[in-house]
């Protein structure tokens, strides 16, 4: 007996990553969702993670995930597989509160030394084995919370597992940053790895596409925009993400929530059954019996890699202090692609933020953005098409016409928008005038543009953005006298618009009747103009465009998002790089306020006005009077 627990105390471990080892010595009770041995291969994704702490070339290994995607067992893979060494080191493991590392992490703890066999013997037990400290064969395991910073640094270990990075406190009683302590665990260990897991809480994201590979990844924010402390340190690292095939066109793709899809105003009990998601690529449909498959073929690749259709990854691996891996909720092998959608629809009907934000972060892996952030898809904005408009026609309801122009570097872009009762609003034109800014002929041929009559009215008020070529505008704006407004975008203004002047005197004070400069609050209009999408065009107060009007308008209309950041600064967000027409009439908008068209009645009927062509009517010429004639018609 004695030298059996001699020999297997003694005997040298073997090399094996964290997943074979797991393989060999752990199993599940019957009483477990998955009883019988352990398979880490369910959830890939978490395997190549394991393989990154193993490889220790790295001090940090960053993961990004969902709830339920099976990493808590693959940090018990880990302690177990480190403790089955030979050169086995000290372990720290640190949740974020007491009562998480006590009475759910400590009970798998001891079910995983108890039911390895290689480990089994090796426990210390009876005083020795304390609730939050075990030693096997000499090594100690700390299990350490947040919420005490006497726990975090007791210990110097050689392994660290960092959970719910997130949800820890953002300063431990005045000792620093949570990560800071256990980071500084290591400072004795050359070879030390810091794994940090968790879901991510609120912060600005957007994807940005690789023409090269074809591949959606998350776009790099600036810090201030996260309060996600995970999802910062994943932009620090190599920001893997998890790719899978499209089973219809075998094309890799990064499944993220926005692919999730099910029939419009479906319950989340028809959701449940009838989720799936859909490839970026072809349209193709994913469904879940295709969810395993999909796993045990996925790659992690990094922004400027790619993937064959064999499923090899090629490029260079970004150059990193840390590896960083994302990956989303919506592939676990535990949750169906209805169960996702289902919590999502249910907290989404409540209209309850924090059940939503729990559904974006803990049911997909995303940060959740403050103020939803929705926008219309373009073609529900597209079906909206007014068919009884045509180009260049002008309602008898309207009352003006007003203009918003958009300077780009070589061209001019503008939109023509009349205006009646309650804002109701017909695009009329949008052109545009190709050239650079630099030269007349563009800004000849928008002055002809807006003086010249349509269908019998001429442009009231344009608004040119000065935010390119400020000098250029001025100078129109100068030349086109009360028509036309110079303007710039000011998301922080306390207004909807506010005029300042900017021609000095010699003397340096500003001229009384001077150029002015209009400041406008673009979050108020572009807030005005998406809130008008959704108008029944029945009432008044509807947004019309013309049958004929290309789909590329539609698309730069809802060309951006409105969220609010972290510090609950609201933000619009740019989803794709053509927004010129959704500029140009956010600047319509802000001139029809600027022209007081709330104020326009019921049923008012503008003067037709002559065209260029039509002969002017004379105006009668007064017979000026001497001054005896006037005195002598005062005296009566």
């Amino acid at each position: 007996m004695l030298w059996r627990q001699a020999t297997q105390l003694f005997r040298p471990s073997k090399r094996q990553t964290p997943a074979e080892w797991a393989v060999e010595n752990r199993k599940y009770p019957v009483s477990a969702a998955i009883p019988g041995p352990r398979d880490p291969w369910l959830t890939p994704y978490c395997v190549a993670v394991s393989d990154a702490v193993q490889k220790a070339d790295k001090r940090r290994v960053v993961m990004v995930c969902g709830s339920q995607m099976g990493k808590t067992d693959s940090a018990l893979d880990l302690i177990g597989w480190n403790l089955d060494r030979i050169n086995a080191v000290p372990t720290i493991f640190a949740g974020p509160s007491l009562d998480f590392v006590s009475n759910q992490f400590e009970p798998r703890v001891m079910a995983l030394l108890d039911e390895a066999p290689t480990l089994k013997r090796k426990v210390a037990r009876g005083k020795r084995n304390k609730k939050t400290r075990k030693i096997v064969s000499g090594v100690p395991v700390r299990l350490a919370h947040a919420g005490s910073s006497t726990s975090l640094k007791s210990d110097p270990a050689g392994l660290a597992l960092t959970d719910e990075y997130d949800e820890m406190l953002a300063n431990v009683k005045g000792q620093g940053d949570p990560l800071g302590l256990i980071d500084a665990r290591g400072d004795t260990y050359q070879d030390f790895v810091n794994l940090i897991t968790s879901t991510p809480s609120v912060g600005v994201s957007e994807v940005t596409h690789d023409s090269k590979s074809g591949l959606e990844f998350w776009k790099y924010q600036k810090p201030e925009d996260i309060t996600s402390p995970i999802w910062r340190l994943f932009q620090e690292g190599t920001q893997y993400h998890w790719a899978v095939p499209c089973p219809e066109c075998n094309e890799y793709f990064i499944p993220r929530f926005k692919q999730l899809r099910w029939a419009k105003d479906a319950t989340a009990r028809e959701a449940r059954t009838d989720a799936y998601l859909e490839c970026p690529r072809c349209g193709g449909v994913m469904e879940n019996e295709h969810k395993a498959e999909a796993n045990a073929r996925g790659v992690y690749v990094a922004p400027g890699q790619w993937v064959t259709k064999g499923g090899e990854v090629e490029g260079d691996l970004p150059e990193a202090d840390s590896y960083s891996f994302w990956v989303s909720g919506i592939m676990s092998p535990f949750r169906s692609f209805g169960d996702r959608a289902a919590s999502f629809i249910t907290a989404s009907t409540m209209q309850d933020q924090e059940k939503i934000q729990t559904a974006i972060n803990a049911g997909f892996g995303e940060l959740f953005s403050v103020g939803g952030g929705d926008v219309m898809e373009w073609q529900a904005v597209a079906e909206r098409r007014d068919e009884k408009l045509g180009i260049d026609e002008v309602p008898e309801d309207a009352a003006l016409l007003t203009c918003g122009v958009d300077v780009q570097g070589d061209r001019l872009v503008y939109t023509i928008r009349a205006w009646g009762f309650r804002y109701t609003t017909w695009l009329i034109r949008h052109e545009e005038i190709w050239g650079s800014p630099d030269q007349d002929d563009i800004w000849d041929e928008l002055e002809a543009e807006l003086t010249s009559s349509i269908d019998g009215r001429r442009v009231s008020l344009a608004l040119v953005d000065s935010g390119y070529k400020s000098s250029r505008v001025y100078e129109f704006a100068r030349r086109m006298g009360k028509r036309v407004r110079a303007t710039k975008g000011k998301d922080t203004a306390t207004k909807p618009f506010q005029k300042t002047l900017i021609d000095v005197t010699v003397g340096g004070k500003l001229q009384k009747f001077g150029q002015a400069l209009w400041h406008i609050n673009t979050d108020f209009f572009k807030s005005f103009v998406h809130g008008r999408l959704e108008r029944d065009l029945r009432k008044p107060g509807g947004w019309h465009v013309p049958a004929a009007v290309d789909d590329e308008y539609f698309k730069q209309l809802v060309s951006e998002r409105r969220i609010t950041t972290p510090s609950g600064k609201p933000k619009w967000q740019a989803l794709r790089s053509d927004n010129h027409y959704f500029d140009c009439e956010v600047l319509n908008s802000a001139a029809a306020h600027m022209l007081k068209v709330g104020r326009i009645k019921e049923n008012y009927r503008a003067p037709i006005e002559p065209d260029d062509e039509q002969e002017q009517p004379e105006r009668p010429v007064k017979k000026k009077r001497s001054l005896a004639e006037l005195s002598k018609r005062l005296n009566g």
